[in-house]
């Protein structure tokens, strides 16, 4: 009983991170591109000087601090490929082989682009599961839990440490 109660006092939550650019071969990726720089395109007008305009979202950023909002608003042209996901991010296997990392929610940062070069797009999308258990770290794999309330036995999940996925909430 005492190992299970510890157990249940560990809780995480995992984030995982993809970059897409033009060098992005998943067809989900290149429409969230498309989409995103477009998006982008159109909002950055918000936030850019027309006396002195700047082409890229770091130059704009500098100069307009106001501009951290595009984050969030380019995020709005990807939202609907992330809910065609369903709750599931299928690019991440658990040591079964199964395509399966759950996810509640996304983050979308723009790591740079340029007005005048859609070629230089390139945006992050980190997908963040749900609280999960952390049962323990065995041979650099997370063994997890999505049962967080449990007094018993757990139903577990396991993933190898890898790029790209990180404990990004621990909780004792």
């Amino acid at each position: 009983m005492f190992l299970i109660s510890a157990i249940a006092m560990t809780k995480i939550r995992l984030a995982y991170r993809i970059v897409i650019d033009t060098a992005s071969t998943f067809a989900w990726d290149k429409y969230v591109f498309e989409d995103t720089y477009k998006e982008y395109l159109m909002q950055q007008q918000l936030f850019a000087s027309k006396e002195n305009p700047k082409t890229t979202f770091r130059e704009l950023l500098n100069e307009n601090e106001k501009a951290n909002q595009l984050h969030f608003l380019v995020s709005m042209a990807a939202n609907g490929y992330v809910e065609q996901l369903k709750g599931n991010f299928h690019r991440v296997t658990d040591v079964l082989g199964n395509h399966f990392f759950p996810f509640t929610n996304f983050q979308l940062d723009i790591i740079n682009t340029d007005i005048t070069d859609s070629s230089k797009h390139k945006i992050g999308i980190t997908f963040y599961s749900p609280m999960l258990v952390l049962v323990d770290i065995i041979n650099n794999h997370y063994l997890v839990s999505t049962e967080t309330e449990k007094e018993t036995g757990f139903q577990t999940l396991e993933f190898a440490m890898q790029p790209n996925l990180a404990i990004c909430y621990y909780e004792k």
